[in-house]
């Protein structure tokens, strides 16, 4: 087979979950069936060096790449109003082409395929950038009519897109994420530890959440709940810190504010980006991993600290179970009173935190990029 793998999400600057996701599942299947031409499609614009530059670990020897030197955001924004051909700029030779960002352009040659994540936009609007909503209120309907097959990451995304798009059922195939094992596992290095906590100057023990700085992390609520969670310590004892970790999204000042006004700052840390290098160490040289998020499509990073075998506070909500299991510590995302009993309890009792040391590599192991290239490629096998 010829497929080709629409590679935006990989050269952003930073990339997100939607970049890992491809590139676990591309690496994954190109290591598992080599007999085929695979190929990384994107735009490149005026920043051609530096996405060359970000694909190339990615692509390697074994994926062709294809640049073109059309701006992505004018074809984009052009293909919201006109029907611009895709094939004119990546030619028609592919029999597959994926598309891992939610939209199909128009005019694409052979079988197409198109992951789609979660229906955020529809369950919580009011969490998402204005310009992310038009687009895909604009395009994913679209998008999913123009698609052969639809990949989503989880059995609750499966339910979440049927129940605003039914008419695309037969269309539908369930692909979980997976997780690295080989970068995320126990640190047995301590001096990586070391060097991660100096870098981002983080004294002590500490919770860690790191992800995009938006809503719908549920970030207000998690500062609200280590807030609590400091009220109730027994006077005298020093507290774990807590380290919000990740590039800033979405309405990211008010986090800020808030810490400001809660007078925090003495123990909240942000830290930024994080260096892909330091995501292992940084996750393993903390207390637990908190993640108390409102939506998820999948949540990879509580599996990846789980991995790690990192202790890990999430939610009830959406997929998270379904990926968590009984190997985490589970509180109600709009309660303030549970996610601070919830840090409470991973912080005074260590059997619960030796279990979840115990039992996170376990459950993560199920989740492997192997198992998700298996059911992936599959579905292109399906489609010819």
């Amino acid at each position: 087979m010829k497929i080709s793998f629409d590679a935006v999400p990989l050269v952003g600057k930073n990339m997100s979950g939607i970049g890992w996701c491809e590139a676990g599942q591309t690496k994954a299947v190109v290591d598992l069936h080599p007999e085929n031409d695979y190929t990384y499609n994107y735009f490149a614009g005026k920043t051609a060096a530096e996405k060359a530059e970000r694909i190339r670990p990615f692509a390697g020897d074994r994926i062709e790449v294809r640049a073109s030197s059309f701006p992505g955001m004018i074809y984009r924004a052009l293909t919201t109003v006109f029907p611009l051909s895709y094939a004119m700029f990546f030619g028609k030779d592919a029999d597959i082409t994926h598309f891992f960002n939610y939209i199909v352009p128009p005019f694409v040659r052979g079988r197409k395929v198109v992951t789609v994540y979660d229906m955020v936009y529809k369950a919580y609007p009011e969490t998402m950038r204005t310009r992310t909503k038009y687009m895909l209120n604009m395009g994913l309907k679209r998008s999913m009519k123009r698609a052969d097959m639809i990949i989503t990451i989880s059995e609750f995304s499966k339910s979440e897109i049927l129940k605003y798009f039914p008419e695309h059922e037969s269309k539908i195939r369930v692909v979980p994420c997976g997780v690295d094992l080989n970068e995320f596992k126990p640190c047995e290095d301590p001096d990586k530890i070391r060097h991660c906590r100096e870098k981002y100057k983080i004294d002590g023990d500490y919770f860690l959440y790191l992800g995009t700085l938006e809503p719908r992390k549920n970030l207000s609520n998690l500062i609200l709940g280590y807030e609590k969670f400091l009220k109730d310590l027994e006077p005298g004892t020093k507290a774990p810190k807590l380290v919000l970790a990740g590039g800033r999204g979405w309405l990211f000042d008010s986090f800020f504010e808030m810490v400001k006004e809660k007078d925090l700052g003495e123990y909240v840390i942000f830290t930024e980006y994080i260096d892909s290098e330091d995501r292992t160490p940084l996750m393993c040289g903390a207390l637990a991993f908190t993640f108390p998020s409102i939506y998820e499509g999948f949540g990879m990073p509580p599996l990846e600290a789980m991995a790690c075998g990192v202790p890990v506070l999430t939610s009830d909500a959406a997929s998270l179970p379904e990926v968590t299991g009984d190997s985490a510590v589970v509180v109600k995302p709009d309660s303030i009173e549970d996610i601070a009993g919830g840090l409470k309890r991973l912080f005074e009792d260590p059997d619960l935190r030796a279990r979840l040391q115990k039992e996170g590599p376990e459950r993560a192991a199920m989740f492997t990029w192997e198992n998700s290239a298996k059911l992936l490629y599959k579905a292109y096998e399906e489609l010819l």
